[in-house]
């Protein structure tokens, strides 16, 4: 039986390195703050995403200023212990096996219960 591997298709397998502070910050550093993890809102890997963030705005003939993506970027970076907590396993590995540990236990237990009692 062959698993499926929980590692994402290219590009999504990519690591996002983080973006250096700027003077005048874009848009594009904005998104590498969040693929990076920066923001601790997701995990490290580049999202692929279909139209790159500020597209509306420019659309829409107003651009995002450097002075508003630099807030965002202050305001969307995210404490080193709320980065922590969204990594979805790090230091964590034991909690799925045991977890499944604990099923098949309780199954054996009730099923050995229920053969005892009959």
């Amino acid at each position: 039986m062959a698993l499926r591997s929980e590692t994402p298709p290219p590009p999504a397998d990519l690591k996002a390195p983080a973006t250096p502070a700027s003077g005048r910050p874009t848009t594009a550093q904005l998104k590498a703050d969040i693929d990076s993890g920066r923001t601790g809102d997701k995990v490290e890997h580049y999202d692929p995403g279909l139209s790159q963030l500020g597209t509306d705005d420019e659309a829409a003939g107003r651009p995002a200023g450097p002075d508003r993506i630099a807030a965002a970027r202050q305001q969307e970076s995210a404490a080193p212990h709320v980065r922590a907590a969204a990594d979805p396993q790090g230091s964590r590995p034991w909690v799925l096996p045991a977890f499944a540990g604990f099923i098949v236990f309780a199954a054996v237990a009730i099923g050995l219960a229920l053969w005892l009692l009959r």
